[in-house]
């Protein structure tokens, strides 16, 4: 039995030693170095609110229906030069709601977009 219990431990030790390190990482497409320009030009934002009952605003008018909103999506990835989006959600607003609104916008190939008002969430 003992003879076992040793092949079993060494099987064991080499799996362990094995087994590939996991990298828990996020790759992120940092900024180069470049020159700022001399006259920097003022971004266009639309902002995005996601309501507590999941209304979505754009721009403060509320959008009728999930076509509606991914029309104007799909306006903003078509242009040369994309606007920021900023999306804010509702402290209470359930993930899904803003899940939602995220998947579609980078479905549709909008790359400028950011959370906004995340200290709300901070307790």
């Amino acid at each position: 039995m003992t003879p076992l219990i040793d092949v079993m431990l060494v099987l064991i030790i080499m799996l362990i030693i094995t087994i590939p390190i996991q990298n828990h990482s996020v790759n992120l497409n940092m900024p180069t170095n470049q020159a700022a320009p001399k006259n920097p030009v003022e971004p266009v934002v639309v902002n995005i609110d996601v309501d507590f009952d999941g209304t979505v605003l754009w721009n403060g008018v509320a959008v009728a229906n999930r076509n509606e909103l991914e029309a104007k999506l799909t306006e903003v990835a078509t242009q040369a030069d994309q606007p920021e989006v900023h999306l804010r959600p509702n402290a209470v607003v359930p993930y899904k709601s803003v899940a939602a609104v995220m998947a579609s916008a980078q479905r549709l190939g909008v790359t400028k977009i950011g959370m906004v008002g995340n200290e709300q969430f901070m307790k």
